[in-house]
């Protein structure tokens, strides 16, 4: 199988350290840093995550991602988010979109953080040129662009947003991932155990990797579901943005 990746991708930093009092011109935090890790993000950490589940796969991302950063300062022992700081966010739209060869992929998966990189008729024109396209987005919904794709994934504090613009026909297609209490699609709950959550940054773009691998080769809803939740699992019991890892 071959995929792409589709998406704008930044670079996530996570900075771990101490915090014993508070500064004297203010009442915030004296943020001590000791140790850091840094990895791809958005659209890359989908990308790392298809490679990590042996898939063969491509991307189509801002080639300024690099600088584009999430910066979390984090408490190493209490894993508590003292501050994130964005940088270079606003990125521009996606180029050449129409010289893309969709045909050449089993799958294609729309990464969408609305920064700018993919307009509503980018994944419109995606969508009407592969029958196999895979959906996360930050954007409201709305059947006049998204009606195309196989499946849409947003969390649940993005469906309370979108909800009113959600047709019967969309949420047919719409799985929607609710944190330590699973997902839902089509009125089916698919319930995870119950794990201690170190950091939930990433984990869906572990379970929208490890559907789109699971359905494209088996064409069964219920059995990726519940393969893009043991994903997603595993990753939200360790910190930072991980991408999954087979524990055979």
């Amino acid at each position: 199988m071959k995929y792409l990746v589709v998406g704008e991708s930044c670079k996530d930093v996570f900075v771990y350290g101490e915090s014993n009092r508070l500064c004297p011109e203010a009442p915030a935090p004296v943020f001590n840093p000791t140790t850091s890790t840094q990895n791809g993000g958005m659209a890359m950490n989908v990308l790392i995550n298809m490679e990590s589940l042996g898939s063969k796969c491509k991307i189509h991302t801002n080639p300024n991602w690099e600088q584009v950063t999430k910066t979390r300062y984090v408490h190493q022992n209490h894993n508590h988010m003292f501050l994130r700081v964005d940088r270079n966010d606003k990125i521009e739209r996606i180029k050449d979109l129409n010289k893309i060869n969709f045909k050449e992929y089993d799958a294609i998966i729309i990464s969408d953080y609305n920064k700018g990189y993919l307009h509503e008729d980018d994944v419109k024109y995606i969508s009407s040129r592969h029958d196999n396209v895979f959906l996360d987005t930050k954007k409201l919904l709305h059947e006049s662009w998204c009606s195309n794709v196989r499946f849409i994934k947003i969390n649940n504090q993005e469906y309370e947003k979108t909800k009113h613009n959600v047709t019967d026909r969309l949420k047919k297609k719409l799985i929607i991932t609710m944190g330590s209490k699973g997902c839902l699609l089509q009125g089916t709950i698919f319930g995870v155990p119950t794990v201690e959550i170190k950091d939930s940054s990433g984990a869906g773009d572990t379970f929208l990797s490890a559907f789109a691998i699971k359905f494209t080769e088996t064409n069964e809803v219920d059995t990726s579901i519940i393969f893009a939740n043991k994903c997603a699992t595993q990753v939200v019991q360790r910190r930072g943005v991980i991408a999954y890892k087979d524990e055979k």
